[in-house]
């Protein structure tokens, strides 16, 4: 069967969430359904665990369809990789990544999957590394509910992608916000600086402003009085800063370019299956 023949499933994984768009088939598919379903994580367990047992749960009618899949960045892990013009092949890429990982996150990085995007020898290119397990059982689910996976993103580069014509071209902060969870990037005259992917303790807001000013210490960047911050925060759309932070944000999400119809939203979830 052609593949526009065929049913589209979007899918966003997060440790406590799983949300689902179908599209039907169509040469301009339209969507069919949405569904999100909350998790709840399991002492002893990968953080993973519980979202794959939601997921197949979503995908038992299936059908065939084709499908991608964004995970949530708390299955990520991100290094920078500086540029380096003598890499000739994919295989130098490759070894050169791998040891990146290896040098920020030690020797539990030969445990994950790694992939490079947006790579240029003369403006580096960020790497992205998952927990090969992880990967597996994806896998594995999507295979018994008769799925066909055509590619699984982090959300980070995702969201980074579907937005970056609105950035300033000189200078991008970019700040993703999810439930328990702050990605912040900077980009300069494209090429990434810095990725930071931690976990919030204390508050949103105060961690932003903290990575923020520590970022544009770290790189001696010269700040604007006012210096712009692009945001995606689907799950807190009141999210705002103090006036006085020196911060500006930019609201990614709007209605004339809403997000893709699987990223997490406010809304309340409950479960289903496709």
């Amino acid at each position: 069967m052609s593949p526009l023949w065929r049913d589209r499933l979007q899918v966003f994984l997060a440790p406590g969430r799983v949300d689902l768009a179908r599209l039907q088939k169509g040469i301009k598919p339209r969507q069919a359904a949405r569904l999100a379903a909350a998790c709840k994580q399991k002492p002893g367990l990968p953080a993973w665990e519980a979202p794959l047992e939601q997921f197949e749960q979503m995908i038992e009618n299936a059908g065939g369809a084709d499908m991608s899949i964004t995970l949530s960045n708390a299955f990520v892990r991100y290094v920078v990789l500086t540029a380096q013009p003598s890499i000739a092949t994919p295989a130098e890429l490759h070894a050169y990544a791998a040891f990146q990982m290896r040098e920020v996150f030690g020797e539990r990085a030969a445990a994950w999957d790694i992939s490079v995007s947006s790579w240029d020898p003369c403006s580096g290119g960020i790497c992205a590394a998952v927990e090969r397990s992880f990967l597996e059982r994806l896998g594995e689910v999507s295979a018994r509910g008769k799925a066909r996976v055509k590619y699984v993103e982090p959300y980070l580069t995702g969201a980074f992608d579907h937005w970056h014509k609105r950035f300033n071209k000189s200078r991008t902060w970019f700040a993703l916000l999810e439930t328990g969870r702050l990605c912040l990037a900077l980009v300069e005259n494209g090429a990434w600086q810095r990725i930071s992917n931690q976990r919030i303790v204390h508050g949103a807001e105060d961690e932003l402003i903290a990575a923020l000013h520590q970022d544009a210490i770290l790189f001696s960047v010269h700040k604007e009085a006012d210096e712009t911050v692009y945001l995606f925060a689907p799950e807190h759309p009141e999210f705002t800063l103090p006036e006085d932070c020196g911060w500006r944000l930019a609201h990614l999400q709007t209605e004339s370019m809403p997000a893709p119809p699987h990223y997490p939203t406010m809304a309340e979830i409950g479960a289903g299956a496709a």
